[in-house]
Parts: C-alpha cells; sequence; structure tokens
C-alpha cells in the first residue's frame, strides 16, 4: 500500500487527520481487505477492495459506504463512514474510511467466560438490534433504491446458483439439488421488504466491554433490500452448526445450562419485538441460509484458488461449502 499517496488524499478529505502512525490488516474477513490506520489524531479502519478479476456484483464497498451514511444517527449503531475513494491510483484499487470503533468481538457464539445472564442479555440485545434494522425506514433513510422490492428469494436462488456456476470449482452434487428442488419451494411473496444485513452474525458487531450494548455492527457488504427472515434464519443457523467449525456454531452443547435461548425462543422473541403472529416455512428459510452461505464460501474458495483470498483461513472457510449444502438438505429432508 502506497501510504504516502494514502496520507495525502485523507490529509486532504479528513479534517485533523495528520500523519500516518501504522497500518495493521485485521484478522478475519473473508472479502474485503480490512485495516486498522493509525493517524496522529485519532483511530479509523479502512476497507478496500481485494485485487484480482471479481465476481460481477461482489465487493461492492460503495454500497457500504452508502449504507454506513443511511443509519448514521439512526438507532442502528454503526461506525461514522468518513470518506470513499474510487480512484484507484490512490493506493491500487477503491476504498473508504470509518471510524474505528473500540469495543469487543466475541468470535464464539457459546460466550466463554461468560455468566448466563450476561450470556441472555447479549443474545436478547442482538436480537433487538436485529428487528432494528428491519424496521429502518427505507424512504427516510435514501434507502429506497438499495434493491429490488419483491421476489427477494427468486432473486437470490438465481444469483447464487449463478455465481455456484461462476466460481470455476466443480459443482456438488448436493448444490445442484438445492439448485433444483429450493425455487419449487419458495413461499408466496407476502410483499415483506426491509433493509437486511445479510451477514448478521456475533461476530460482525462490536460490543461494549462490559455492558450488553452493541456499539457497532459491521460488514455490511451483502446488505440489501430483502425479507427479514432470511436475515433471521442467517442469524439461527449458528445452532446447527459445530463449535468446531471455522464458522463457529453451538450444535451438540447445552444452551440451557449456558444460559443461551433456544431456536424456538429466538424466533418467538424476534416475532414479539415486531409483532408478528407467527412464521410459516421457517424450515425453507434455514434451508436457502445454509445453501446461500455455501455459495459464499464457495465463492471463498474461488479466491483462494486465485490467490486473491483477504484472509490466510480463505481455505479452511471455503472447504465448508459442502457441508453446509448438506445442511441445507437435511433441514428440507426432515421436514418432508
Amino acid at each position: 500500500m502506497d501510504t504516502t499517496s494514502l496520507e495525502r488524499f485523507l490529509a486532504k478529505h479528513i479534517e485533523g487527520f495528520g500523519h500516518i502512525e501504522s497500518i495493521e490488516k485485521f484478522p478475519g474477513g473473508q472479502s474485503n481487505p480490512t485495516f486498522h490506520l493509525k493517524a496522529t489524531n485519532g483511530e479509523y479502519v479502512l476497507r478496500q477492495k481485494p485485487a484480482g478479476t471479481l465476481i460481477k456484483s461482489a465487493h461492492a464497498i460503495d454500497r457500504e459506504y452508502r449504507v454506513l451514511e443511511a443509519l448514521s444517527g439512526t438507532q442502528v449503531p454503526v461506525a461514522l463512514p468518513h470518506i470513499l475513494c474510487e480512484d484507484k491510483k490512490i493506493i491500487g484499487n477503491e476504498f473508504y474510511v470509518m471510524s474505528y470503533v473500540p469495543g469487543r468481538i466475541l468470535w464464539q457464539p457459546h460466550l466463554p467466560g461468560l455468566t448466563n445472564d450476561e450470556r441472555q442479555d447479549l443474545y436478547r440485545t442482538m436480537i433487538k438490534s436485529l428487528a432494528a434494522i428491519h424496521r429502518i425506514d427505507i424512504a427516510a433513510t435514501g434507502l429506497s433504491d438499495y434493491g429490488h422490492l419483491g421476489n427477494y428469494f427468486e432473486r437470490q436462488i438465481h444469483r447464487w446458483s449463478r455465481q455456484y456456476r461462476e466460481g470455476g470449482n466443480e459443482v456438488m452434487p448436493e448444490v445442484n439439488r438445492l439448485m433444483r428442488e429450493l425455487p419449487e419451494l419458495i413461499p408466496s411473496d407476502d410483499g415483506n421488504s426491509c433493509l437486511i444485513h445479510g451477514d448478521y452474525r456475533i461476530d460482525n458487531i462490536i460490543f461494549h466491554t462490559r455492558k450488553p450494548k452493541i456499539l457497532a455492527i459491521i460488514d455490511w457488504e451483502l446488505s440489501t433490500l430483502g425479507h427479514p427472515l432470511a436475515d433471521l434464519a442467517y442469524f439461527c443457523m449458528c445452532l446447527r452448526m459445530q463449535p468446531t467449525d471455522h464458522i463457529s456454531g453451538l450444535s451438540g452443547l447445552n444452551r440451557e445450562q449456558l444460559g443461551i435461548p433456544q431456536e424456538a425462543e429466538i424466533v418467538q422473541y424476534y416475532c414479539k419485538i415486531r409483532g408478528i403472529k407467527q412464521i410459516e416455512h421457517w424450515p425453507f428459510y434455514l434451508s436457502f441460509s445454509f445453501f446461500r452461505l455455501s455459495a459464499i464460501c464457495q465463492g471463498v474458495m474461488k479466491r483462494f484458488a486465485d490467490g486473491t483470498a483477504s484472509s490466510p483461513n480463505a481455505e479452511k472457510i471455503g472447504s465448508m461449502a459442502s457441508a453446509l449444502a448438506k445442511k441445507a438438505i437435511a433441514v428440507i429432508d426432515d421436514n418432508n
């Protein structure tokens, strides 16, 4: 990274920026490389498009920046966006800079080292914040054109099926079955559309160091206008994933002993907040979420094979694609 060019650009666009003292890449992050930038007069986070040939519509940092701008000052906590740079000449690719939010990132959903009450409070806080995202007034925040309205699942299954095929890797038998069967299981469109995060899970949240309070929800790359139950089902996937999986889950753990709510309790609490009487077709939403994450992991594997992956753990993430597809099929088969 050309730090001289970057410093000159940021000093021009961020008041009181000063000089760059250090730039350190954050661990994790499978899509857009993310850096902790320390300057003379403050700390920032820089998110950059990766190098190499990219799948169309992926790594859309301009969309991330736009949603951060739209959500600033709302009930959804986000980092403060400072500047978007689409000039590749500055550091080699597009990037944006936002505020650095100090706090806790909790990588393991069973929350080791915390009390049962603390775990319960944190899960309730996460569900409340997810509901807050889905209550955002898209017209008032200027996000009415942030995605298409209606037929969300039909469009998403088509998109991720296409990305599977374009990934360059051999399509697995489980994925072939899902691409064939999922479109036939889509519930009738109920017209329910809102802002969705797209990757809402515990390690994409910065918590207060002591309180069950969310300081910032991060990684909005997959956000769009879509169906809120896609977000809720995605959040619940961790209950069915293994603690030893690279994206850690809660399957096999005694959640009652840990003070962590069961899937039915999470869904019930979300419905209470949103004023929803009941959710029909829940198995479809779950199987769709596993299929979608499988496609995302396949994309990570493609970037690993091409040598453009952002994280050293890319191969492990990519290797989860088959297991996730099998979980999607298990949900379908268990409910037929």
